[in-house]
């Protein structure tokens, strides 16, 4: 079975196939309305992927810049937006910590279960990495804005859990002053045979086989918001 960190950089089409069917409730958007206006916003998405936040804020923002380091993942992201009709977009390679924009030039920061990975990928460095991280957010951002990061709770689960391989995140986030609440982003698909094939490919096969046991076309995913003014 492929990594998630060799799926981001060979597999865009099949991980937008899953990511597609992702939050169907549409609780995403909620939740960052409820913390911060996003009309008329420039927005930074980092760890964009193949699109999906950055796409569901085009309609709505003044401009969304979506980085991302897999070549992979933004050829799928600038397909959507191309097809989107939408011209108040950018997609472009970029390190959450080293973005290729001007001091005080944003007004939101977005990442959906990404920024993680500066301490999954780094266990030896990942405080200085976040560390790192929140300096450039503070350069980027003008006085005043927000950062707000999704991430995960728990794929397969009704309530939410905190993850083994998180376990450095989590707590950092209290360390740095987020807050923070939870929601559900249940997928939903369109068969069973499709939720399985989907959750075995990227969660893997105790969710695969977990989802066909329990015969989950909407298969449940409790995701946690963190927002912190700048």
């Amino acid at each position: 079975m492929a990594t998630q960190e060799e799926i981001y950089k060979t597999e865009g089409d099949k991980y937008e196939a899953l990511i597609a069917r992702e939050d169907y409730e549409g609780n995403i958007l909620k939740a960052l309305r409820e913390i911060t206006p996003i009309e008329n916003r420039i927005v930074l998405d980092l760890g964009a992927g193949t699109g999906r936040l950055a796409c569901s804020l085009a309609g709505n923002v003044k401009h969304v810049h979506a980085f991302d380091i897999s070549e992979e993942m933004l050829r799928v992201c600038k397909e959507k937006f191309l097809a989107s009709g939408f011209s108040n977009w950018q997609v472009e390679l970029a390190d959450h910590r080293k973005l290729p924009v001007p001091d005080a030039s944003a007004d939101l920061v977005v990442s959906g279960w990404s920024v993680s990975y500066l301490a999954v990928w780094n266990p030896d460095t990942w405080r200085e990495e976040m560390e790192a991280w929140l300096v450039e957010m503070r350069r980027v951002l003008k006085p005043g804005s927000f950062i707000v990061l999704f991430e995960s709770l728990g794929t397969g689960n009704e309530n939410p859990i905190k993850l083994d391989h998180l376990v450095n995140f989590y707590p950092w986030l209290d360390e740095a002053g987020f807050q923070n609440k939870w929601i559900r982003t249940d997928y939903k698909f369109k068969t069973l045979a499709e939720a399985e094939e989907l959750s075995r490919f990227f969660f893997g096969d105790d969710l695969g086989n977990k989802v066909r046991d329990k015969k989950w076309v909407i298969l449940p995913e409790c995701t946690g918001v963190w927002w912190l003014k700048i």
